[in-house]
């Protein structure tokens, strides 16, 4: 049995959209996963029951607090211990659940996971795996990191490129991913003096399928299937994938792959690097992104990420 929390309380619409969509995902998946709902019993309760749902199919486990989408994310992780979101992760480090998701504060998210799950040994920077379409196969690639570190060491982007590797082939099944830096042009001398030590760092790795630098004109084709870029520039290719799809559907152009860049389909980022499961939602989400805010998260606790990444770090 798979457990997956999630933060009712979490969003800009909540907490009716975040039941909804649990509920409509508690309808798609199987006997074998079960939801549980994170926040105020008295406000989930009815809004439960207006569903026609049941605390036996969707539990509710009760936190008094809640973290609003704007509040400090280190005050509000040590001032709201009762709150939906320290709660929840604290339910991923007590074995309890496993995995915590939420459309909540990403700050609060992202230290709540630090402070309490913890980082795992010999992992120099917990950072946010992206999903970015692919145009062959109209998949998804993992870009790492889309928002955590806005800036990054050389060292962090070159482990940045063995998480990304690593994530790839258990959740995507990929034997030796192709790993490509986001860089101002393709030659190994281009970029900053950053980009050009983390160069040298991955090209050495023998555990990476390292392709060399990529440019922005790359981030949707085939050339590689893993994209490692600082958090700064991996949360605004993030968001311009985000920006096409609503232009494009206005104008009629939608198919297979052009669905891919709609973010609802997606659902949620996970924390990556951390000892638990953890995924972080588009504060924005509607009912279907929080179904597959959910989906994403059982695929990730299905792929035991978190050891994988233990253990081949241990190596």
């Amino acid at each position: 049995m798979i457990k997956i929390a999630v933060d009712a309380m979490g969003g800009d619409f909540a907490p009716k959209v975040v039941i909804e969509g649990a509920i409509q995902a508690r309808k798609e998946l199987g006997s074998d996963v079960a939801i549980i709902l994170f926040g105020q019993e008295e406000i989930i309760k009815p809004v439960l029951a207006s569903y026609g749902m049941s605390e036996s199919i969707i539990p509710i486990v009760h936190a008094d607090e809640v973290i609003g989408m704007e509040e400090h994310a280190t005050s509000a992780i040590k001032s709201k211990q009762n709150s939906s979101i320290v709660k929840g992760i604290g339910a991923v480090a007590q074995g309890k659940v496993d995995v915590f998701a939420s459309a909540g504060n990403t700050g609060a998210m992202m230290v709540g996971s630090v402070f309490i799950l913890k980082t795992i040994e010999g992992v120099l920077r917990p950072g946010i795996a992206g999903f970015l379409p692919k145009e062959k196969g109209n998949c998804y690639r993992i870009t790492l990191d889309v928002g955590a570190n806005a800036e990054c060491k050389p060292e962090v982007l070159a482990q940045f490129a063995e998480i990304g590797s690593i994530i790839t082939k258990h959740l995507y099944k990929i034997d030796s991913p192709r790993v490509g830096l986001m860089n101002l042009g393709t030659e190994e001398g281009k970029g900053n003096t950053i980009t050009q030590a983390a160069y040298s760092l991955i090209k050495e790795n023998n555990r990476v399928n390292f392709i060399g630098n990529i440019e922005g004109r790359n981030v949707f084709d085939d050339t590689c299937d893993v994209i490692i870029s600082d958090g700064f520039v991996g949360n605004v290719m993030l968001k311009m994938g985000e920006s096409i799809y609503p232009f494009l559907k206005a104008r009629g152009f939608v198919d297979e792959f052009v669905e891919l860049f709609n973010w609802e389909n997606v659902g949620g980022s996970p924390i990556v690097g951390i000892n638990g499961n953890v995924v972080i939602g588009h504060g924005a989400s509607n009912a279907k992104a929080i179904k597959n805010m959910i989906k994403v998260s059982l695929d990730l606790a299905k792929a035991d990420l978190v050891n994988q990444i233990r253990n081949s770090l241990g190596k």
